[in-house]
């Protein structure tokens, strides 16, 4: 069986799946460096259509960049409400290439929250 990383985004200000949210995958060298992988934008359920690594994974440290300060910042006529948030870094470590790592977050204007999923 080989690992896949996917990822969605919930809007938790306004109980609705995160829209339109361009997310980064960066794979994070023992020198500490980030080195960029891929790029996607959720789509209209919160997900991105395929996973981000699906048969590459490998072990190792890996960072997901949710771009959540353009997302509020696309409907601020609406809401009013700025968030604190520019770029939302989640950085974790795949120990199993051969497991689904579901990396999600849960955002509002001002605060996030993250979990392992399934």
């Amino acid at each position: 069986m080989a690992g896949k990383l996917t990822t969605h985004v919930l809007d938790t200000s306004r109980g609705i799946p995160g829209r339109s949210m361009k997310v980064e995958l960066y794979f994070i060298e023992s020198t500490g460096e980030a080195k960029y992988l891929a790029s996607a934008q959720t789509n209209d359920d919160g997900r991105l259509d395929a996973p981000f690594l699906e048969g590459e994974l490998t072990t190792g440290t890996y960072e997901l960049r949710f771009h959540a300060g353009e997302y509020f910042e696309s409907f601020l006529n609406e809401t009013g409400i700025r968030s604190i948030w520019d770029v939302i870094p989640l950085r974790f470590d795949v120990a199993n290439d051969e497991e689904h790592y579901h990396v999600p977050l849960l955002v509002a204007p001002g605060g996030y929250s993250t979990y392992r999923g399934s």
